[in-house]
């Protein structure tokens, strides 16, 4: 255990043996700056997919820095149960086996995918090997609705035949899947994660229009490309695949996680604290780095990581819109909000990526924050991001003095400035 979680991890536990909470509690003791070092896992939007990657593969696959969530978890009992052996070689390496992959039971997709929406990526996949997909209904963040409509358009241009029924989808390839040219409403990283994964093994070529460009995405056409996929990029979110008739496992090492390192930027800021993010690319968090720097952080890129602290001073307000890559990424203002309550002034974040990203913000204003969620956002002349019908935007005027809930039984929204318990991390000295 590193420097930082080794503080807050000791913290929690006497805390929370002081108000009598069970160990799956956490509990948070505040006013402290935080101040180390924290080495980021594997990025969670890349070692998900990868996962589901290894059932192309005729031989095993070795994913290594794979973090330890809930989804992981998940994607493993999904595989396990259609044959695929999943094993842990060594902390944080998982040894993915589809050598006996083989059909499922609707009742045993749906008990074990009931909370997460990775199932649907399993379709290609899963069509390619077995010639049947089953998805039951879906469950995932409460963040919007996410339509699966991409996803199904894409697998009917492949040749697949959806049918729906109280159960869930039931998806089917009897001739088999072809290369499609498609061309996505909107930049879906889900839906290109989709298309990716079912055109590697499609005969012929897919086209993909106004694809997703995320680093995640690169990083899993680098998985796929070291199977044997033909995958190429153009300008203008275009992406070529030529479908191949074999892929062989792979051995990668997922990107560290920009949210991760995001969110310990921001904690940093909103404690006065200085936290170096060991593993932190500074290629992929471009965007959320010219905003930190605006509201007055500092940061120091380093070949291993980046260090980012509060440098003394006022923290300035903001205006920032999320879009897809390379914009300022959707994750990323849950984070920076908690940072914005310490701004002098009004800042305002629009959310243009999904409808309803914003239900966090009722705890920090039960903590004392001034955050007020307009739901059908608002006009502004200096808006550079498109504006969508979903979209909301949150004001948030600062600074404000934040202190404990009064009420235990709701989630801290500060504890939403890292994205994993204390007990799962690694580094960082209260």
């Amino acid at each position: 255990m590193d420097t930082v979680t080794a503080g807050l991890a000791k913290d929690a536990q006497k805390a929370g043996e002081r108000v009598g909470l069970k160990a799956d509690s956490i509990v948070i003791e505040g006013g402290k700056p935080l101040r180390g070092r924290i080495e980021v896992r594997g990025a969670k939007n890349l070692a998900t997919k990868a996962m589901v990657a290894s059932l192309l593969g005729d031989t095993p696959s070795l994913l290594q820095d794979v973090p330890e969530i809930s989804d992981v978890d998940v994607v493993s009992r999904m595989l396990d149960a259609y044959g695929v052996a999943v094993t842990s070689p060594a902390p944080g390496e998982l040894l993915l086996d589809p050598v006996n992959v083989a059909r499922s039971h609707f009742e045993t997709i749906d008990a074990l995918a009931g909370s997460s929406r990775i199932p649907i990526l399993f379709c290609g996949p899963l069509l390619h090997r077995l010639g049947e997909a089953l998805i039951p209904d879906l469950g995932g963040c409460r963040i919007g609705d996410r339509p699966i409509d991409f996803h199904m358009d894409a697998l009917r241009a492949f040749g697949a035949i959806v049918d729906k029924s109280y159960e869930g989808i039931r998806i089917t390839a009897p001739d088999g899947l072809r290369g499609a040219n498609i061309e996505l409403p909107f930049p879906s990283v889900g839906a290109t994660e989709q298309v990716l994964l079912t055109a590697v093994k499609a005969k012929g070529v897919t086209e993909l229009k106004n694809a997703a460009i995320e680093p995640e995405i690169m990083d899993l056409i680098a998985v796929l490309q070291k199977m044997g996929a033909i995958i190429w990029t153009e300008a203008n979110r275009t992406i070529f695949i030529e479908g191949v008739d074999q892929l062989s496992g792979y051995t990668h090492r997922a990107i560290s996680d920009r949210n991760e390192a995001a969110s310990w930027a921001a904690a940093a800021l909103v404690t006065r604290g200085d936290i170096f993010v060991g593993g932190a690319k500074q290629q992929d968090l471009m965007t959320f780095l010219n905003v930190f720097r605006k509201v007055g952080g500092a940061f120091d890129v380093r070949e291993d990581g980046i260090r980012f602290w509060h440098p003394g001073g006022a923290l300035k307000p903001v205006q920032v819109e999320t879009d897809v890559h390379p914009g300022f990424m959707t994750d990323w203002q849950q984070p920076l909000i908690v940072a914005l309550t310490q701004a002098e002034g009004v800042s305002v974040v629009h959310e243009t990526v999904y409808e309803n990203r914003f239900g966090f913000t009722d705890a920090l204003n039960d903590m004392g924050a001034d955050i007020v969620v307009h739901r059908d956002g608002l006009e502004s002349v200096t808006r550079r991001v498109p504006r969508r019908k979903l979209e909301q935007a949150a004001v948030v005027t600062g600074p404000t003095r934040c202190t404990a809930p009064r009420c235990g039984c709701r989630t801290s929204a500060a504890a939403s400035a890292t994205s994993s318990p204390p007990s799962q991390r690694r580094g960082v000295r209260a």
